[in-house]
């Protein structure tokens, strides 16, 4: 019972960080980019969803579709004119013509599945999905029209905050709990706690639960993950038998989002409550790369599919900021926009 009050209240503090200023509409809560358009991209604020079909120089706000706020898009990588949307307190939404209508896909969702934090696309299957949520891991293997529960072995917790796929096997998934990171081997059928190195148990037990808010494999060797979370970023090479700290010197022990280079997996980028930071040891030393940013507090980081010198931020007070030389400099992404046609 512990352990899920702390949970809980571990829960609200994400959240309230992962929201921002919810009165602002400067805050930017998700970004996707299309799988091989480089022109075209969304992103979620506390008020609406914006596409642009240009690089952000103009955009179509789309009207509201959910009494609740956006937390969380994904674009469909096989067919990416399909866009699913996870929100605040109303499940899955889910557009098949680029956002331009919207409808509910939740069956089998439970009723007081209250906030979609991430969804995850099997790698060959796009109908395969598997969703982040306050009330555990969900899958889906048909596009979202039906939804299971998959969260054997998650004893201690039920509120999952990331998850990610192996790019090669993808039997094998890690999901970012507020107690701690479980890793599946059968798809989600059954989970093993992996908190050694990452937590120390009778912290854990004492009701200190840490939030996992990012999780990332590396590109060339999938045994080696990284994990960003509320109390630091951890590194493992043994699968999450073994987690080691690294990013001792950051300022910030918070990370809410992780990006890899796939051209070059030592080349690292973090963001969090301090700004962006990136790394081209595989974690070891790290310089922050905020030049032209109007704030430090960075909710989402986004790297084009197509190059990955091209990257997105999304902040919790200032909007959205595009780097075109790998983050060495930051350009300000107004959402100009005018109503998106029915």
């Amino acid at each position: 019972m512990l352990i899920r009050i702390a949970a809980t209240f571990a829960s609200l503090a994400l959240l309230l960080f992962n929201l921002g200023c919810q009165k602002d509409s400067a805050a930017i809560v998700s970004i996707a980019l299309h799988p091989t358009n480089v022109n075209i991209l969304y992103v979620a604020t506390n008020d609406a969803v914006y596409k642009s079909r240009d690089e952000g120089q103009l955009w179509e706000r789309f009207p509201s579709f959910s009494a609740r706020r956006v937390t969380t898009l994904a674009i469909d990588p096989q067919f990416p004119a399909t866009i699913y949307a996870g929100t605040m307190a109303d499940a899955v939404h889910k557009s098949p013509d680029g956002g331009q209508h919207w409808l509910p896909h939740n069956v089998g969702l439970k009723e007081h599945v209250s906030f979609i934090n991430q969804f995850v696309f099997h790698p060959t299957d796009h109908d395969q999905i598997y969703a982040a949520t306050t009330v555990g891991a969900f899958y889906t293997k048909d596009g979202g029209r039906e939804w299971e529960e998959r969260m054997a072995g998650m004893k201690e917790v039920h509120i999952v905050v990331s998850i990610a796929i192996h790019p090669r096997d993808p039997r094998v998934l890690y999901a970012g709990t507020t107690g701690g990171i479980y890793r599946s081997d059968n798809a989600a059928m059954g989970w093993k706690k992996i908190n050694n190195g990452l937590i120390p148990e009778q912290e854990l037990m004492a009701g200190m639960a840490l939030g996992v808010n990012a999780i990332a494999f590396d590109v060339v060797s999938s045994d080696i993950v990284y994990a960003g979370t509320t109390k630091g970023l951890f590194r493992t090479d043994t699968r999450g038998e073994q987690w080691e700290r690294i990013g001792q010197a950051l300022p910030d022990l918070f990370v809410s989002s992780i990006l890899i280079d796939p051209i070059e997996p030592k080349t690292l980028y973090i963001g969090g409550p301090s700004g962006v930071w990136k790394s081209q040891d595989s974690g070891q030393t790290w310089t922050a790369i905020n030049s032209g940013l109007g704030s430090l507090n960075i909710r989402t980081l986004a790297m084009s599919p197509r190059d990955q010198h091209i990257l997105y931020v999304g902040t919790n007070g200032s909007g959205l900021y595009r780097s075109t030389d790998a983050g060495a400099t930051w350009t300000p992404v107004p959402l100009t926009a005018t109503p998106a046609q029915s």
